[in-house]
């Protein structure tokens, strides 16, 4: 089955259009919808050129605080030769749309739609795009949490299509996930997957755990149930979640239900 990802376009509503907009920011969950993503909020970013920015997280005391996630968005002949300005900083980078030119540490690699790539921290790395459509990927950067006695992790360049989801178990691959990374490796501390869910699939409990999340939703819709609300997510909407925020999922059809799942994993809770 072709994979779909859906990516905003910006633009701005005419003044003939309601306010029935879905976005909401509680306590413990913020969801912003896909129509929130317009040209008035995006963002620019030091030595990027052609390129702007949505920001959907960033750390705030008291919520969510180990991430931040942006979409970017870089025009033909755009990109950046110093696009990281924090040495510490470790990134995945997922493509929804056109082409990259990435090159880490010497080498160059192309990602197309799908494509994954794992940046440890102090990697040198630039991102050019070289085609003649937009790029647009997402970038999730998280401060790395080094351990003594293990080594940061390596490079990764990969794409989803390469890659044969696992099934969580009992659920004859209705409820599946794909991975990048080896759940085994101690060495990283966040990991970034797609998860699907095929049409009547569910989370049938509420999870409730210390990991912070960001879904951003690739393909299809659903009922997501965060904290004591059912809200309705579809292609293009992001929800952030703080840890300990209970959550359920009931993907309702007609077609797959597939998020881009952020989480913290694999470290020691904080005691001061």
């Amino acid at each position: 089955m072709t994979n779909s990802y859906y990516a905003p376009k910006g633009g701005h509503p005419g003044q003939d259009q309601l306010l029935t907009d879905r976005a909401v920011f509680t306590e413990a969950y913020a969801v912003i919808p896909r129509g929130t993503m317009r040209d008035i909020v995006t963002s620019f970013l030091p030595f990027w050129d052609e390129t702007r920015a949505w920001v959907l997280a960033r750390p705030l005391s008291g919520f969510a605080e180990t991430f931040s996630q942006y979409i970017m968005e870089v025009q033909p002949g755009g990109g950046s030769g110093r696009p990281e300005t924090d040495p510490g900083a470790e990134a995945v980078l997922f493509v929804l749309e056109g082409a990259a030119t990435l090159t880490v540490n010497g080498a160059t690699h192309e990602l197309t739609p799908g494509g994954y790539a794992y940046l440890p921290p102090a990697a040198e790395w630039t991102l050019r795009n070289k085609g003649d459509v937009p790029l647009r990927f997402h970038w999730i950067r998280k401060a790395y949490q080094a351990v003594e006695g293990l080594g940061a992790p390596d490079v990764l360049i990969l794409n989803e299509n390469d890659i044969a989801p696992s099934s969580m178990p009992g659920t004859e691959g209705k409820w599946a996930t794909t991975r990048f990374v080896d759940p085994a490796d101690m060495r990283h501390d966040m990991h970034v997957t797609i998860v699907t869910f095929e049409p009547g699939a569910v989370i049938p409990f509420l999870e409730t755990h210390v990991m912070e999340h960001g879904l951003y939703v690739l393909e299809g819709k659903a009922a997501y149930r965060l904290n004591t609300d059912w809200v309705e997510v579809e292609a293009g909407d992001f929800m952030w979640l703080r840890a300990f925020c209970p959550q359920a999922c009931y993907a309702g059809g007609p077609g797959r239900f597939r998020y881009l799942l952020y989480k913290d994993v694999n470290r020691h809770m904080p005691l001061r």
